[in-house]
């Protein structure tokens, strides 16, 4: 056997307790697709892959991802341990990080799809939504052996919905269950400051880093309590001055950092400060971080850890990029917006499975008709059925046997206009000719008037 065939065929293995055996074999068929299709990464592509004889029905391949016999959580419990396992060996703290990405989809009947902002299309002035799947993603930094940048490996994903669980809920869960699935690790994770809640809910052996607000407030620890005091022990001391006034009075430490593959020097400054608004029972690490050319802007980090040090937080915060080379490579290279969303009533967890080892798309989705393959037909498809992928529009302005098909003589669709004179001209003719004629008539006018 083929020794790249033979170490695919046993990484799929992996994955075999999150299935029974004939969701199993579908899945199978389905991965191997994907790696080999070269256009969009829809079940109809894969299915022209997978099973070009029509062994199975078309269908087939679509229940098993909406109501197929197999475990969302169990597949990415599978991954995870094997991941850890390969990859970070005798490693006792694992370092996750945890965002969101939006997923861009177009249609209205797009299973959990709402209008979110766009991170890629927005600026300071001017925000932009779209429509899209927004989801969390939880990945597994890993060291690769050539060095430089680290990679972000996906271990968990969740669907966010409008008017469901928030997102540091869904980040809250996913840790959870990566804990009990490595009950002998302990975690770092790093987040942008929309996760930073996630340092008051006390996620089991796992520390925090994140970005604290610019307009912080920020406290002393609570003072002792004295003996005979009256009314309820106080939860927060003395406010300290703003974080921008701190970095004016700091003494800075400068380090050599690595940061994102890199050295740098950068200038720090760090002390425990009571950010009672975000972490109200606990204190934080407070951590700014400048660059001593000034050409970047003062970055204020934060970590649970106490007793972890300025230059630590700094690399391990900056360390976080690569989960957005994850999304940025889910999305170009690996087609993660070319599946279509399932309906309402698909399993929630099945829905984001773009950034693991499965795929989904959504059912009712058609083999896709070309001119390289007019004749091909699909169990329960009808031979003289117009292919669905194509649009009515498109459909009446292919020429006959394009597709497979052939188009009713002189019907015209009633939004396809017929042709006029003027359109044998250039369009810049036309609005020259247009604009002469207006004017000669205004003349006219106007000497009449005369």
């Amino acid at each position: 056997m083929n020794p790249q065939r033979e170490a695919f065929t046993l990484l799929l293995g992996l994955a075999a307790p999150a299935f029974t055996q004939p969701s199993y074999a579908i899945f199978r068929e389905l991965i191997s697709a994907w790696v080999l299709c070269p256009a969009r990464h829809t079940v109809a592509a894969l299915i022209r892959i997978a099973d070009p004889g029509g062994r199975r029905a078309h269908d087939a391949y679509h229940r098993f991802l909406r109501a197929g016999a197999w475990s969302m959580a169990a597949l990415w419990a599978s991954i995870a341990r094997h991941m850890v396992e390969v990859l970070c060996g005798n490693d006792e703290v694992l370092y996750l990080d945890i965002d969101d990405t939006l997923l861009h989809k177009s249609g209205r009947k797009v299973a959990g799809a709402a209008n979110f902002r766009d991170p890629i299309r927005s600026r300071a002035g001017r925000l932009v939504y779209a429509l899209g799947l927004n989801v969390v993603v939880l990945t597994l930094r890993i060291r690769p052996p050539w060095g430089g940048e680290p990679l972000g490996c996906p271990i968990n994903v969740r669907l966010f919905h409008k008017g469901g669980p928030t997102h540091n809920e869904l980040a809250a869960e996913m840790l959870e269950e990566v804990a009990a699935w490595l009950p002998e690790a302990r975690f770092v994770l790093s987040g942008d400051g929309a996760y930073a809640a996630l340092a008051a809910v006390g996620l089991p052996r796992t520390q925090v880093v994140s970005r604290m607000r610019r307009n912080a407030a920020v406290y002393e620890p609570a003072p002792p309590r004295v003996p005979g005091q009256r009314g309820r022990p106080r939860k927060k001391g003395q406010r300290l001055p703003s974080l921008f006034q701190l970095a004016a009075q700091a003494t800075w430490e400068r380090v050599s950092l690595e940061l994102r593959g890199k050295k740098a020097t950068r200038l720090l400054y760090a002390r425990p400060v009571l950010w009672y608004r975000m972490c109200p029972t606990r204190q934080v690490l407070l951590v700014i971080v400048r660059d001593p050319e000034r050409r970047e802007e003062d970055d204020y980090f934060f970590t649970t850890d106490l007793s972890a040090s300025p230059a630590w937080v700094a690399e391990t915060y900056a360390g976080r990029w690569c989960i957005e080379d994850t999304f940025r490579n889910t999305k170009q290279f690996l087609g993660g917006e070319d599946p279509s969303a399932g309906r309402p009533g698909d399993p929630n967890g099945r829905r984001p499975c773009r950034f693991g080892p499965t795929l989904r798309c959504g059912p009712g989705t058609s083999p896709s008709w070309g001119p390289t393959n007019p004749g091909r037909t699909f169990p329960g498809t009808p031979p003289s059925a117009p292919p669905r992928s194509q649009t009515p529009l498109r459909a009446c302005a292919e020429p006959s046997g394009a597709h497979g098909f052939s188009r009713p003589p002189n019907r015209r669709c009633s939004w396809q206009k017929s042709p006029t004179p003027s359109s044998t001209f250039l369009p810049g003719q036309r609005r020259k000719e247009s604009t002469a004629t207006g004017f000669r008539a205004k003349l006219r006018k106007s000497t009449n008037e005369n």
